[in-house]
């Protein structure tokens, strides 16, 4: 009896480990910034006194015909191998959906933050992995043939965590979805084992976020300011350690009125099974320090990896 009681969680833990392993990162298809550049698809904002120039995907996906078929092709060869897309045109389409949010977030100190475009496109599409593909029709005789880079990119780091790239066969009749699939067919399995392993890190390891702490100019704290014989600063780095996977992270700097926090390996998952980014993890802490301390704190998202915490008002 006793070995088959054993045998039974042996077996439930093993499942419950290969159903761990199986879980595909999410993957949304889009231009890389080299393509957008060149096809004269993009726009500038302004942002922090300056300009931002970002890929116009709405206008690309509208006017270019290959875009679709390329985005197409490769959301067809990733669903084949089990991982799950989203789209940019469905994501682009959340976006002006809620217009009604404000971009620009001021205090009533008057310090503002203002979120880039692509941040918020990142936001709403959720995805674990941005696929950035490059490429070009180019002609050989009366042929046709593809070059391409695929790119695969951390959304909430910006760091490249896959790469292929390569030239397809020439031909005088295939289509740019033909060619291209062609062309990526070689490398393909390769680049989804290198986003496999990538998640699957992520999934034992915790997802890599940053956090600015700033203190607002007319409030009646800082970060030395004691509660119980700690200091603020002390409270929040015992905050952080308990609550990052394996207590990793880095404190960059910090002061009497700031604090940077990189490296900060969170769980890819909220204990409801929600995806989590840096802002939800930031909130936790903020709901803490109300609770606990009476602090009042605003958070403001910098994208997906990285937010500001603001001590001493909203």
């Amino acid at each position: 009896m006793k070995r088959l009681t054993f045998f039974t969680l042996s077996l439930m833990l093993s499942l419950q480990l290969l159903n761990a392993q199986a879980k595909k990162p999410s993957i949304m298809v889009v231009p890389s910034d080299l393509w957008c550049n060149q096809n004269g698809y993009v726009l500038t904002f302004e942002n922090y006194g300056g300009s931002t120039t970002i890929p116009d995907y709405k206008k690309a996906l509208q006017t270019n015909d290959q875009l679709v078929y390329v985005i197409a092709k490769l959301g067809s060869l990733m669903a084949d191998r089990g991982f799950p897309l989203n789209t940019l045109e469905s994501a682009l389409a959340r976006i002006e959906e809620t217009t009604a949010r404000n971009l620009v977030m001021t205090s009533k100190s008057g310090a503002s933050i203002k979120e880039n475009p692509i941040d918020l496109l990142n936001r709403q599409a959720r995805a674990d992995i941005l696929m950035k593909v490059t490429w070009s029709v180019k002609k050989n005789g009366p042929k046709n043939y593809v070059t391409y880079v695929l790119q695969a990119v951390d959304p909430y780091t910006g760091k490249q965590v896959a790469g292929a790239e390569g030239v397809g066969v020439p031909s005088m009749s295939a289509s740019i979805d033909v060619l291209i699939e062609e062309a990526v067919l070689t490398n393909m399995d390769n680049f989804c084992a290198r986003l496999q392993s990538h998640f699957d890190d992520l999934f034992a390891n915790g997802r890599e976020v940053a956090m600015d702490i700033q203190v607002w100019d007319d409030a009646t704290l800082d970060l030395e300011t004691e509660f119980g014989g700690k200091e603020l600063a002390e409270i929040i780095d015992d905050w952080i350690a308990e609550n990052t996977v394996e207590h990793r992270y880095s404190k960059a700097e910090g002061s009497e009125t700031y604090a940077r926090y990189d490296q900060m390996r969170i769980a890819l998952y909220t204990p409801q099974g929600k995806p989590q980014d840096a802002e939800s993890f930031v909130r936790q802490l903020r709901t803490y320090l109300r609770k606990t301390f009476e602090i009042e704190c605003k958070v403001v998202p910098d994208g997906l990896g990285h937010c500001y915490l603001m001590i001493g008002g909203k």
